[in-house]
């Protein structure tokens, strides 16, 4: 009967929810053994075990999570800092990502957020000073009053967002009197504002 050590099992718990308050993600065998310094199929048995006894749960897509780092997920929604909203196209390669940091679910909800800081004052009328930081929920549409995100040849800017219907056209209204509305023929939608996080003065 093969033995199992209890101390590697904790080391391997332990492993799991170290990883995940890191990387944000569940860690695979592979990961865990350079982490611990064990080798990985050593490792992969005692996953295997601690599955089969309920101590963790092991998915070849998900990796490796236990009930505290479930619940984590369940709760919290990581957020990419991808810098200013300037001119030039939004992009969320690696390299462009300043940080991550993360938000209750229970207060900004769910789904695939990024995070912008605001430059300029063509939307102070909304409540979004210049350097404030502004939380993006990542989609493709939006209605009509919104404000968003919106990519117009090759040049971003957060406006809200009409539609001119008669004419087929689009209106990037800035919540400034300082400030023409944008008419525009075509768009793309990156996101729309749900939050606004700014600092009291």
């Amino acid at each position: 009967m093969r033995h199992y050590d209890e101390e590697l099992k904790q080391d391997i718990l332990t492993c799991v929810k170290k990883f995940w308050i890191k990387n944000s993600k569940n860690p695979n065998a592979k990961e865990i053994a350079n982490i611990i310094n064990r080798p990985k199929t050593t490792v992969y048995r005692y996953v295997l075990k601690m599955a089969e006894e309920g101590i963790l749960n092991y998915s070849t897509d998900n990796g490796i999570s236990t009930s505290q780092t479930e619940k984590l997920t369940s709760e919290e929604v990581v957020v990419a800092l991808v810098g200013s909203i300037t001119c030039g196209p939004l992009s969320f390669a690696e390299e462009n990502i300043t940080e991550y940091f993360k938000l209750p679910t229970s207060l900004f909800g769910r789904g695939e957020f990024f995070a912008l800081q605001a430059s300029g004052d063509s939307m102070i009328n909304a409540g979004i000073d210049d350097g404030d930081l502004v939380l993006i929920r990542k989609q493709n549409t939006a209605n009509e009053g919104e404000i968003i995100v919106a990519l117009v040849d090759d040049e971003t800017t957060l406006k809200r967002f009409y539609r001119d219907k008669k004419n087929k056209r689009f209106i990037l209204h800035p919540e400034n009197e300082k400030y023409d509305d944008i008419i525009v023929d075509n768009l793309i939608i990156q996101g729309i504002v749900t939050k606004v996080l700014k600092d009291v003065v």
